[in-house]
């Protein structure tokens, strides 16, 4: 059944993502409207997926920029389905199937790890994305883990909203899975030395996920962007909240 279910999966989700991208490849490329087709993109994938998504709090409109704590690919899909926004993600993403070939056309903000020169020219996007009415999601982070704990913000990412005064929104993000598939931590969570393409497998077969997004009340602001990393952080943990079973019903 798990394969059935990972092949009827993947049917659905590659020609509604082919669709998606040529009708967004005709029109504008505009920050904010390459926003609002991964929005709608995203709204169908969670379906298709068979994830629940149950939000707490207001997800902040655009344009914002919204910092959450990162699990895995299958953030972007969550988050997208409840708040337009284009993301910051590592240049790797490009290359993957399915997720990849959508997220280079709906304005997803590359970075170059390991050259801190590129640095410049993302948070010098990230403002213009803003600034022209878009959101922008990004993991502070910088990599994902098995969502145990919240890593230590790196605060260059929030150079951005230091620079211009931007608000930065505050977002916490957990996953479940039903009773008898494997635990959230190795199925939907994507760290470490795992590779994408079997691990895309596994979380198509399986049964059913909850995310849960806790949106913070009030925006953190500030100058100093290492201080605005630790406020932040300090917000996300909170709306996180404690651990819930470890199964979905």
């Amino acid at each position: 059944m798990r394969t059935l279910r990972s092949l009827w999966r993947l049917a659905l989700l590659v020609p509604f993502t082919a669709v998606l991208c040529l009708v967004n490849a005709l029109g504008s490329r505009a920050p904010k409207r390459r926003a609002r087709f991964l929005h709608v993109w995203a709204r169908g994938a969670v379906r298709i997926l068979g994830v629940r998504v149950k939000v707490s709090g207001s997800p902040p409109r655009p344009p914002v920029l919204l910092a959450c704590n990162h699990l895995g690919y299958l953030d972007v899909v969550v988050l997208a389905s409840r708040t337009p926004g284009v993301f910051v993600a590592k240049s790797e993403v490009a290359g993957w199937p399915v997720l990849g070939p959508l997220v280079r056309q709906m304005g997803t903000i590359f970075v170059e790890r390991g050259r801190r020169t590129d640095l410049t020219r993302v948070i010098e996007s990230m403002e213009e994305a803003v600034t022209n009415g878009a959101g922008v999601t990004f993991f502070p982070e910088g990599t994902s883990s098995d969502g145990g704990s919240v890593l230590p913000f790196h605060p260059s990412l929030l150079e951005a909203a230091a620079r211009a005064g931007f608000p930065v929104f505050c977002a916490g993000l957990r996953y479940r899975t039903r009773s008898g598939d494997p635990p959230a931590e190795t199925s939907v969570a994507w760290w470490g030395d795992m590779t994408f393409a079997p691990h895309f497998r596994g979380l198509l077969g399986l049964r059913g996920i909850e995310a849960r997004v806790r949106f913070a009340s009030e925006p953190v602001r500030g100058d100093d962007r290492k201080e605005l990393a630790r406020v932040a952080r300090e917000r996300v943990i909170r709306a996180r909240g404690p651990a819930p079973e470890d199964r979905a019903p």
